[in-house]
Protein backbone atom coordinates (compact mmCIF):
# COMPACT_ATOMS: atom_id res chain seq x y z
CA UNK A 1 0.00 0.00 0.00
CA UNK A 2 1.24 3.61 -0.62
CA UNK A 3 0.46 5.70 2.47
CA UNK A 4 2.31 9.45 3.25
CA UNK A 5 4.14 10.33 6.32
CA UNK A 6 4.06 13.36 8.04
CA UNK A 7 5.85 15.13 11.26
CA UNK A 8 6.48 17.93 12.50
CA UNK A 9 9.53 16.57 13.81
CA UNK A 10 12.18 13.72 13.39
CA UNK A 11 11.96 11.82 16.88
CA UNK A 12 12.34 8.44 17.75
CA UNK A 13 8.40 8.06 17.17
CA UNK A 14 9.02 9.64 14.22
CA UNK A 15 11.52 7.30 12.81
CA UNK A 16 10.02 4.37 14.29
CA UNK A 17 6.48 5.00 12.29
CA UNK A 18 9.05 5.12 9.13
CA UNK A 19 10.63 1.77 10.02
CA UNK A 20 7.25 0.02 10.87
CA UNK A 21 5.35 0.86 7.35
CA UNK A 22 8.57 0.47 5.26
CA UNK A 23 8.86 -3.20 7.00
CA UNK A 24 5.03 -4.48 6.97
CA UNK A 25 6.07 -3.54 2.89
CA UNK A 26 4.55 -0.31 2.50
CA UNK A 27 5.49 2.19 -0.25
CA UNK A 28 5.78 5.87 2.01
CA UNK A 29 5.91 9.46 1.02
CA UNK A 30 6.83 11.58 3.38
CA UNK A 31 6.50 14.98 3.88
CA UNK A 32 7.59 17.60 6.92
CA UNK A 33 10.68 17.17 8.89
CA UNK A 34 11.07 13.46 6.86
CA UNK A 35 10.83 15.34 3.65
CA UNK A 36 14.07 17.27 2.47
CA UNK A 37 12.91 21.04 1.22
CA UNK A 38 9.42 20.86 2.61
CA UNK A 39 7.77 22.84 5.61
CA UNK A 40 7.64 20.68 8.95
CA UNK A 41 5.35 23.01 10.46
CA UNK A 42 2.39 20.79 11.51
CA UNK A 43 -0.26 22.12 9.93
CA UNK A 44 1.48 22.30 6.43
CA UNK A 45 2.99 18.81 6.61
CA UNK A 46 -0.03 17.00 8.11
CA UNK A 47 -2.36 19.14 5.21
CA UNK A 48 0.16 17.76 2.69
CA UNK A 49 -0.20 13.93 3.61
CA UNK A 50 -4.30 14.43 3.99
CA UNK A 51 -4.06 15.73 0.09
CA UNK A 52 -2.25 13.25 -0.83
CA UNK A 53 -5.06 10.86 0.53
CA UNK A 54 -8.13 12.65 -0.54
CA UNK A 55 -6.70 13.04 -4.61
CA UNK A 56 -5.92 9.57 -4.48
CA UNK A 57 -1.74 9.75 -4.60
CA UNK A 58 -1.93 7.46 -1.39
CA UNK A 59 -4.32 5.02 0.25
CA UNK A 60 -3.56 6.31 3.31
CA UNK A 61 -1.61 8.72 5.20
CA UNK A 62 -0.06 8.77 9.43
CA UNK A 63 0.58 12.37 10.87
CA UNK A 64 1.92 13.24 13.92
CA UNK A 65 2.89 16.47 15.99
CA UNK A 66 3.91 16.22 19.59
CA UNK A 67 0.06 15.76 20.95
CA UNK A 68 -1.52 14.10 17.39
CA UNK A 69 -4.04 16.69 18.05
CA UNK A 70 -3.00 19.44 16.04
CA UNK A 71 -2.19 17.05 13.05
CA UNK A 72 -5.41 15.36 13.28
CA UNK A 73 -6.51 18.82 12.59
CA UNK A 74 -5.34 19.66 9.87
CA UNK A 75 -5.90 16.46 8.09
CA UNK A 76 -9.57 17.15 9.10
CA UNK A 77 -9.43 20.09 7.34
CA UNK A 78 -8.26 18.80 3.93
CA UNK A 79 -12.29 17.68 2.22
CA UNK A 80 -11.78 13.94 1.86
CA UNK A 81 -9.62 13.08 4.42
CA UNK A 82 -11.18 11.33 7.66
CA UNK A 83 -8.20 11.68 10.73
CA UNK A 84 -8.56 10.00 13.75
CA UNK A 85 -6.32 10.57 16.93
CA UNK A 86 -5.87 7.07 18.11
CA UNK A 87 -3.55 6.35 21.41
CA UNK A 88 -5.15 2.88 21.53
CA UNK A 89 -5.87 -0.44 19.29
CA UNK A 90 -9.33 -0.15 20.14
CA UNK A 91 -9.40 3.44 18.92
CA UNK A 92 -7.97 2.43 15.88
CA UNK A 93 -9.87 -0.35 14.81
CA UNK A 94 -13.30 1.41 15.64
CA UNK A 95 -11.86 4.68 13.57
CA UNK A 96 -11.34 2.22 10.45
CA UNK A 97 -14.41 0.59 11.01
CA UNK A 98 -17.28 2.83 11.56
CA UNK A 99 -15.59 6.22 10.33
CA UNK A 100 -13.52 4.75 7.51
CA UNK A 101 -11.15 6.65 8.74
CA UNK A 102 -7.76 7.10 6.20
CA UNK A 103 -5.46 9.06 8.58
CA UNK A 104 -3.78 8.00 11.33
CA UNK A 105 -2.92 10.59 13.75
CA UNK A 106 -0.20 9.87 15.94
CA UNK A 107 1.24 11.61 19.23
CA UNK A 108 5.40 12.08 19.00
CA UNK A 109 4.73 12.53 22.84
CA UNK A 110 2.98 9.94 24.44
CA UNK A 111 3.00 7.18 21.88
CA UNK A 112 5.70 4.25 22.97
CA UNK A 113 7.18 1.96 20.23
CA UNK A 114 4.91 -0.93 21.71
CA UNK A 115 1.98 1.07 21.27
CA UNK A 116 2.76 2.17 17.69
CA UNK A 117 3.33 -1.09 16.61
CA UNK A 118 -0.39 -2.55 18.11
CA UNK A 119 -1.73 0.76 16.69
CA UNK A 120 -0.61 -0.06 13.15
CA UNK A 121 -1.61 -3.36 13.78
CA UNK A 122 -5.22 -2.89 14.53
CA UNK A 123 -4.87 0.22 11.60
CA UNK A 124 -4.49 -1.99 8.58
CA UNK A 125 -5.74 -5.15 9.78
CA UNK A 126 -9.33 -3.08 10.29
CA UNK A 127 -11.74 -2.69 6.86
CA UNK A 128 -14.76 0.45 6.69
CA UNK A 129 -18.21 -1.45 8.29
CA UNK A 130 -21.09 -2.19 5.39
CA UNK A 131 -23.22 -1.67 7.81
CA UNK A 132 -26.16 0.37 5.82
CA UNK A 133 -25.83 3.46 9.36
CA UNK A 134 -21.63 3.27 9.24
CA UNK A 135 -22.07 3.89 5.28
CA UNK A 136 -24.87 6.45 5.47
CA UNK A 137 -22.75 8.22 8.28
CA UNK A 138 -19.79 8.17 6.67
CA UNK A 139 -21.40 9.61 3.35
CA UNK A 140 -22.99 12.28 5.54
CA UNK A 141 -19.44 13.79 6.57
CA UNK A 142 -18.85 15.03 2.38
CA UNK A 143 -22.27 16.73 3.59
CA UNK A 144 -21.29 18.52 6.53
CA UNK A 145 -19.61 22.62 5.80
Amino acid sequence: MRISLAADERTGVADAVLDALRRRGHEVVLHGALAEDERDDWAWCCEAAARDVAEGRVEQAVVCCWTGTGASIAANKVPGARAALCADTQTAAGARRWNDANVLALSLRATSQAQMEEILDAWFAGAPSDDPADVANVAHLTDIH
